[in-house]
This record gives C-alpha cells, structure tokens and sequence, in this order.
C-alpha cells in the first residue's frame, strides 16, 4: 500500500466519526505488518473525557484482533468531513503509538485531498515515556 493510498483510506475514515458537539471528524488508518488495514473514527461523548481520539480507535481495534506489529499511520481531520488544515496526534495517541511502534515509525498528517506531511513518531513524541 502506498502513502496516498494510506491518506485516502484515512480521509474516507473520517465518515465514521461521531462528532455531534465539535463537528470535528478525524480519520485514522493504521496499515499493520500483515497487510490489514485498520480504520478508526474520533468518538465523542457528551461528558467529553470518554471521548476517544480517530488514531486510538484504530489502534484499539487492531490490537484486539491480535496485531501487534505496525507500518504506517495516516491521519486527516477537519470541520464537517472537509479537511481544513493538518490534524496531529494528540498526547495521548502518541504514548498509545510509542507502545506498540519504534521510534522511526511514520505518520502521515492530511494536508488536503492529496496532500500530506510524513513525521516519524520521534518527531511528535521526542521523549515518550517508558518503562
């Protein structure tokens, strides 16, 4: 699977979000080393802390289907499924990546329709926490 391949899959994703309060929708799509393809939505909740993040789901999903190895992660994100600018991990979503990813593992952020920008996640998390 190529990059753009990856970035699309991660712009439809974002017509899974639930987003009713921000209206904003991310998209998320975690390519694992078996080849699988997982797809996430950002999941809001009106008590706003249950409130799960596009990436998480992905991960979340993959992980509970015994993957546990991971390539690549694409991500877009914006107001009513119109993606507005780059939409990074949050805090959160990096620790949940440094868990199961090295530390060259790339992540591409969603510029627009066919644009991205490609990091690595020691460039979002440069001192990620550990045991």
């Amino acid at each position: 699977m190529t990059e753009r391949e990856l970035c699309k899959l991660a712009i439809d994703a974002m017509g899974c979000a639930y987003a009713p309060y921000s209206r904003h929708t991310v998209g998320a799509a975690l390519l694992s080393k078996s080849g699988k393809v997982y797809l996430g939505g950002n999941v809001e909740n009106a008590a706003y802390s249950p409130t799960v993040c596009a990436e998480r789901t992905a991960f979340v999903k993959a992980v509970s289907e015994g993957e546990r190895e991971f390539l690549m992660l694409a991500v877009a994100g914006g107001k009513e499924q119109k993606i507005s600018d780059a939409c990074f991990p949050c805090g959160v979503c990096r620790q949940v990546m440094a868990e199961f990813c090295d530390p060259d593992f790339p992540v591409l952020v969603v510029t627009g329709e066919d644009t991205f920008e490609r990091y690595t996640l020691s460039e979002l998390l440069p001192h990620s926490f550990s045991l």
